[in-house]
């Protein structure tokens, strides 16, 4: 007589335990045999694509918890990936840096003062970063960029550390390396706060021009009235040395000023019309006294920083620069009652004014607070 197995007596081996394939050894991450590249971590239920691409393993997550969505995305995943390891990597830093330049200096679209500005910040960044441009870019990690914006931050202003972060960021991009993959990418620019406007009244600006005038150097008298030239117009430094005569119309009472902030890919005027307001009037009146031919510049000088620095210092009040007199020619307009879109487009702006209510808006809540006060019932 046969003894079955399930008869007791007989010899038999407990069945093993059976592990669910799916898992992963840590059990966090579901697999699915049917569907290559596709996992799901398991606490969460998102959805992840996974691929390994010349032996390094891309792991991303395809933003979904839905099993039909995520195979979807999946195959888009794949492409970008594969794609982007595709690109070959330059050997060195110096090599990518090259690139760069070589394409920014044959690009017709970017103006020469900005590449003139642009290899500043090579230079800048080349500097502060001793070894880099013998790294090899795949090399760089995110804590070595980080290291260097900490350095940098601390001795650069926010504009200079913003625009050499974006070099290196471009020069990483011309290496060969992916968006996902540079690593100056995840360094975080720094925010520019409003700058504080510390702007000389009425008085005081008579006094600096007074100063400067009575200085006795051989051309204190043209850099008083460069001073005038730009508080008046609201002109930058640049523009007003490329005003000539026969930019100035007296009988429309309007300058002609080329905007040097025209960027060559926009359908920007390369000039606007500022009007003669009733002081500028008086100087040009007075300059053109000498009979100047049309094509001379209208100011003799191009620049009075260390007059204005020098005036201040003697008066004791706060330092003003060239761009602070285009401030106080906007302030004087706005404190006059002209609406700030129309001073925005005197100042050359081309955003209908957002720029100069963020900088002069508190100007126009004052103003409308002093008028408030004469509404009578």
């Amino acid at each position: 007589m046969t003894t079955s197995p399930e008869q007791p007596g007989r010899d038999t081996k407990p069945p093993k335990p059976v592990r669910d394939a799916s898992l992963s050894p840590d059990g966090k991450w579901r697999s699915f045999p049917k569907v290559p590249n596709l996992v799901q971590y398991v606490s969460t239920g998102t959805y992840f694509g996974r691929v390994k691409i010349k032996g390094k393993v891309f792991r991303e997550s395809l933003n979904t918890s839905v099993f039909t969505s995520a195979k979807l995305r999946l195959g888009d995943f794949i492409k970008k990936k594969v794609k982007r390891s595709d690109r070959p990597v330059t050997g060195t830093v110096a090599e990518a840096r090259v690139l760069y330049e070589t394409e920014m200096n044959g690009d017709h679209t970017i103006k020469e003062t900005s590449k003139i500005y642009r290899r500043k910040c090579i230079r800048a960044l080349i500097r502060s970063w001793p070894g880099l441009e013998e790294m090899r870019p795949d090399k760089i990690t995110e804590t070595d960029c980080r290291e260097w914006a900490a350095r940098f931050a601390a001795n650069y202003s926010v504009s200079v550390f913003n625009n050499t972060l974006s070099t290196l960021r471009m020069i990483l991009t011309h290496a060969g390396l992916g968006h996902d993959d540079n690593p100056a990418r995840n360094v975080k620019r720094l925010g520019v706060k409003p700058k504080e406007l510390h702007l000389p009244e009425s008085g005081e600006f008579s006094r600096i021009l007074n100063v400067v005038e009575t200085s006795g150097a051989g051309r204190a008298r043209y850099c008083a009235d460069f001073i005038r030239f730009l508080a008046f117009s609201g002109c930058r430094l640049g523009e007003a040395r490329q005003v000539r005569w026969q930019d100035v119309n007296f009988e429309k009472m309007e300058i002609r000023v080329p905007n040097s902030k025209s960027a060559k890919t926009t359908s920007k005027p390369d000039f606007r019309f500022v009007p003669i307001i009733q002081p500028m009037h008086d100087l040009l009146t007075r300059l053109n006294a000498t009979k100047p031919t049309p094509e001379s510049p209208v100011c003799s000088v191009g620049e009075c920083e260390k007059s204005l620095t020098r005036a201040c210092k003697l008066l004791g009040i706060h330092r003003i620069t060239h761009h602070d007199l285009r401030h106080l020619f906007a302030t004087r307009c706005i404190e006059s009652g002209v609406d700030i879109p129309t001073v925005s487009r005197w100042l050359g702006h081309v955003d209908g004014g957002a720029l100069a209510m963020k900088t002069y808006g508190h100007l126009r809540n004052e103003h409308s607070q002093a008028m408030a006060q004469k509404v009578k019932f």
